[in-house]
């Protein structure tokens, strides 16, 4: 076997390396195309509360986008603070007094809980913390003022109602 020149190498290198497939890349373009849309289109500002289906939440005109709070859930026959049952409507409905003392057990856990970044510690001493109620639409109004006693015992003064937004043509 005679010695290759090395003209003759670099021609042979050549051919070796003009084999390689051609890579059609107007379908991968598209692919990436679809999916940089997507990603555009859910990954938007929009937060939403998910409510239970036993929450007929109330109708209201508003466009204010709701908060990253302690979620209380008043439906059916219980009152939920952070998912977890606290206390029921009717013991709450019965007492005497505005106090809720599982509520109030509670949130007083879920604000030990949250972590404050050291700038927000006064705001939130002298302010009072944040806390969203999604009540039923047709709980009563004596009940609602109980659960929001005892948010401002337990330090939540921040009180929002979640509602749906009104969709008017």
């Amino acid at each position: 076997m005679a010695a290759l020149s090395a003209l003759e190498k670099r021609a042979q290198r050549k051919a070796r390396n003009a084999t390689g497939m051609d890579m059609n890349l107007v379908a991968l373009i598209d692919v990436f195309t679809i999916l940089i849309f997507f990603l555009l289109s859910s990954g938007s500002g929009v937060e939403t509360l998910v409510s239970p289906k036993a929450v007929q939440l109330p109708l209201a005109n508003t466009n204010q986008a709701p908060k990253d709070t302690v979620v209380l859930v008043v439906a059916g026959d219980e009152i939920l603070a952070g998912g977890r049952r606290v206390a029921s409507v009717r013991e709450a409905l019965a007492s005497p007094d505005d106090l809720i003392p599982g509520l109030k057990a509670e949130l007083d856990i879920l604000a030990s809980r949250q972590a404050v970044r050291e700038e927000n510690r006064e705001r939130i001493a002298t302010d009072g913390q944040a806390v969203t109620i999604m009540a039923d639409k047709d709980v009563p109004y004596q009940l609602l003022r109980k659960v929001m006693a005892t948010c401002a015992l337990a330090n939540f003064s921040d009180v929002s109602f979640a509602v749906r937004q009104r969709m008017d043509a």
